[in-house]
């Protein structure tokens, strides 16, 4: 039986494939969010608004976004552009209730692990057959 850190591993792994996939051009090409660089989504990062750290907002698919290596470690997440355009493309106080959502606890049991893993991999194979 995989371990929860095992389990968080691979749903770290497979969410953020998803990520990188879910706006990709049939070439595998996709822009970044913050500074609008294209690559492949092999070359790209699925950068977080806030940090991974916060598990209830890890894994939340608007949270996390396309982000060239530059933006998300050098420019440690380019954060508050980050924020900005949360709220111009996803809806206005988008930025704050994803801070708010931040900071609540949330404690993720073995089951819950493993249905977003299926979850995850059934949206990857989605994409990946379209």
């Amino acid at each position: 039986m995989k371990t929860i850190s095992k389990l968080k591993k691979d749903l770290d792994k497979v969410f953020s494939l998803y990520i990188r996939l879910r706006n990709a051009s049939k070439d595998g090409i996709v822009e970044c969010w913050t500074c609008g660089k294209t690559a492949h989504y092999k070359k790209m990062h699925a950068g977080h608004f806030m940090s991974r750290k916060h598990h209830a907002t890890r894994w939340n698919e608007e949270n996390v976004q396309v982000q060239c290596p530059k933006c998300n470690l050098f420019g440690q997440g380019e954060q508050y552009t980050f924020g900005k355009l949360l709220d111009v493309r996803i809806g206005e106080g988008k930025s704050e209730e994803l801070q708010e959502l931040s900071r609540t606890t949330v404690k993720y049991m073995r089951f819950e692990y493993e249905d977003m893993i299926k979850h995850y991999k059934e949206k990857v194979n989605a994409i990946k057959t379209d």
